[in-house]
């Protein structure tokens, strides 16, 4: 029956054009869910969801409680036909998001020990990709002569463009031609793990000696930021990071340091009259 029922939700998942990763985390927290309560299908309800989150709270990340609420929510009302009702989760905290200076990215990619670390930081930092979208990216996938990109059923499901630097197509023209049978732009017949890419990004930041944590999702924030700085429309940064909605962009590219630099103060302003 349990079976059965986790087979109905990847079925629905899939056919409503989630991606792989979300069906995965349904598909994950159900089960836990389910195995949890050690009831029959039929029996379990809205308290049992409740209990089963409150248990969550003192081991596990907000974000990690809101998926489960989601995947929960999802397969009572779509999987079980049951109306679950309201279920309070703590907020997902709005942190500014932490961001390289330019100085610091090119002293990140510099120390790079390998010709395939050092493409990857840059790919992160000239597309703004989620490592989720990288690790996925095919040589077919990129448009030489134009400089530009296709993420592939990224998140939401949703193909998008993104951009490169001339320089850096060069340099991954140089080195496909040794990589001729490979599937994937970084490996051969199955794409790289996100992990292995945080592990990369991990090891190249104690390489270079920089004191702020860097994540793969650091570049993205820096290449969203670094765009806002230069004067590119928010709207044009939306559609590259792939966001379908604005706040999520202005949260990433919140207002920068050097912008804040430029503010006149207003007091300023009234010391000058006074003269």
């Amino acid at each position: 029956m349990v079976i059965d029922a986790l087979e109905k939700l990847q079925t629905e998942l899939k056919l409503r054009g989630f991606s792989p990763l979300t069906v995965r985390n349904y598909s994950f927290f159900v089960d836990k869910f389910l195995k949890a309560t050690n009831k029959s299908i039929d029996e379990i309800n809205q308290e049992d969801v409740r209990a089963y989150l409150a248990s969550m709270f003192d081991t596990k990340s907000k974000n990690t409680i809101m998926l489960a609420a989601a995947s929960l929510k999802f397969f009572f009302k779509k999987i079980l036909k049951k109306e679950v009702g309201e279920i309070r989760v703590p907020k997902k905290d709005r942190k500014l998001p932490e961001v390289l200076t330019k100085e610091e990215v090119s002293k990140l990619i510099n120390s790079a020990e390998t010709r395939k670390s050092r493409l990857i930081l840059s790919l992160l930092y000239s597309s703004g990709l989620r490592v989720s979208e990288l690790v996925n990216v095919k040589p077919s996938d990129i448009n030489f002569s134009e400089n530009t990109g296709w993420v592939r059923e990224g998140k939401g499901s949703k193909d998008r463009m993104f951009m490169l630097s001339p320089g850096l197509v060069i340099e991954l023209k140089e080195y496909l031609k040794k990589k001729e049978n490979s599937k994937y732009l970084f490996s051969q017949k199955e794409p790289l793990t996100t992990r292995n890419i945080q592990k990369i990004v991990k090891h190249v930041r104690q390489r270079s000696e920089i004191q702020k944590k860097v994540t793969p999702h650091t570049l993205r924030h820096s290449f969203a930021t670094h765009l806002l700085e230069s004067g590119v429309n928010i709207r044009k940064i939306q559609v590259l990071l792939g966001h379908a909605s604005i706040a999520t962009t202005e949260l990433y590219t919140h207002i920068s340091g050097e912008d804040l630099k430029k503010i006149a103060n207003p007091l300023d302003n009234l010391l000058d009259k006074k003269v």
